[in-house]
């Protein structure tokens, strides 16, 4: 958890990319930078902090938002097993943007099959094929806005937060250790 301790800052960075991107009004359904924030947080981290990262940029966000919820905990759990995908999936990959698009899609779709045909036919009684039909416009706008985002978010997340030693605690603590000198 060496990961943790030393990134804990960058963590709060990318849950808030996430959480202030989750709040813009009028945006389309799925359409959110989790995946494409977990995704370089996996190729640096460990599965397990990438599970808690996943995991928590759920979490944190109902508690704040909507309240916790059976939704809260399917979801917040398949997005902390893809966070362990993911880790395995860049263990000896780069962090390209081909890789975040290749591996935001397959994401996608993973996470929607199992929280969109599990959540109303489980939780509410909703007839299983009408959780299927009514699940692919919001699997096509997640699988578009991991794309983009894939393209476009994860690199710069990569390249400014995560690998970004200004960022460390050590540094940060560093430096203002060295101006109250």
């Amino acid at each position: 958890m060496k990961g943790i301790q030393t990134s804990s800052f960058k963590y709060v960075v990318g849950w808030i990319v996430v959480f202030a991107f989750r709040l813009i009004p009028f945006r389309p359904p799925n359409v959110e930078p989790v995946m494409a924030t977990l995704m370089p947080f996996s190729k640096r981290y460990t599965a397990l902090e990438s599970f808690l990262f996943a995991f928590f940029s759920i979490f944190l966000f109902d508690i704040i938002t909507s309240g916790i919820g059976s939704w809260t905990w399917v979801t917040a759990f398949v997005y902390g097993f893809l966070g362990i995908a993911s880790y395995y999936f860049f263990k000896n990959r780069s962090a390209s943007r081909t890789n975040f698009v290749m591996f935001g899609i397959v994401g996608a779709i993973l996470y929607d099959a199992a929280t969109g045909l599990t959540i109303g036919p489980i939780f509410n009684g909703q007839p299983f094929m009408i959780a299927l039909i009514g699940q692919i416009p919001f699997t096509l706008n997640h699988i578009l806005g991991n794309i983009i985002f894939g393209a476009i978010l994860s690199p710069l997340v990569y390249r400014w937060i995560v690998t970004n030693q200004k960022l460390e605690f050590n540094f940060i603590r560093n430096k203002l250790a060295a101006k109250s000198i």
